[in-house]
């Protein structure tokens, strides 16, 4: 008789917002289980008091501050932390070829290098945004973009909570990012993050990005694509944040089947 492995999860970013989800959504998996939780220093000393860790205990998840000595306890990271901590993790699972998904952001061009380094040999999945809803909006968006892209005034508005640290949200810079390669344009040299003053008018193939954090928003992107003819606006919208965690959990399952590699959500989509 042939018997299905259960797919071991840790978590990093337990008690943050995408945390949270996670775990709820994890235990609707029949086909994996949550044997990890990390949480912080500051977190640990009082987790006897915190009602999701007591829950978490119960069902014999190990409640830990570092991966370092629990590598033997699971398959794959889901890590949605912060970037030291990422980075932390990162060199864990690469010492230990243990496979992870990255959907912390807000990363550096040497830091991202470095994840790049680390897929060569373990599996990485690397999204800043898990639904399957934005990542369609980046495949028309890139039609567009080669469509009328060098004929329009190119703007992306993002709104979330107000507690989102980085800005512009990382899946804002992707979404600039996929139309600046669109249009074969260097990203960081037509990218622009703030106006202010008598600036003059504005500049030809450029891409302007405006950032708002109130409240509890989930997180909206608008993609505006503006001429003297039309004007093209294509707007994403999160209601749940259970969609960033069925697409984690999907990376997850998904890049257990890989050796070693970067990925995005682009590949476990088959977009």
């Amino acid at each position: 008789m042939h018997w299905k492995i259960m797919i071991k999860i840790a978590l990093s970013g337990t008690l943050g917002k995408m945390g949270k989800s996670l775990i709820q959504e994890i235990y609707k998996d029949k086909n994996i289980t949550l044997s990890v939780a990390i949480i912080s220093n500051d977190q640990y000393i009082s987790k006897n008091k915190n009602p999701i860790l007591n829950e978490l205990k119960k069902n014999n998840v190990l409640i830990v501050t570092s991966l370092e000595k629990v590598c033997d306890k699971f398959d794959v990271l889901i890590d949605f932390s912060s970037i030291d901590k990422t980075l932390e993790n990162i060199k864990i699972c690469y010492k230990n070829k243990k496979k992870i998904v990255i959907g912390t952001t807000g990363f550096n061009s040497e830091e991202q290098k470095h994840i790049f380094e680390i897929s060569k040999k373990i599996g990485v999945v690397q999204s800043s945004n898990f639904s399957i809803g934005i990542n369609l909006v980046l495949q028309l968006i890139d039609r567009v973009a080669k469509t009328i892209g060098s004929d329009s005034d190119i703007e992306i508005i993002e709104e979330h909570h107000s507690e989102k640290k980085d800005a512009p949200s990382g899946t804002a810079i992707t979404l600039g990012k996929k139309i600046a390669n669109a249009m074969n344009n260097d990203f960081e040299k037509i990218a622009v993050y703030s106006r202010a003053g008598n600036i003059g008018v504005r500049k030809k193939n450029t891409i302007g990005f405006s950032v708002i954090r109130n409240g509890n928003i989930i997180g909206n992107h608008t993609v505006i694509f503006a001429n003297k003819h039309e004007h093209i606006k294509i707007t994403h919208k999160a209601i749940d944040r259970s969609i960033f965690a069925k697409g984690a959990i999907k990376s997850a399952i998904w890049v257990c089947k890989k050796d070693k590699g970067f990925f995005s959500m682009n590949d476990v989509l088959k977009l």
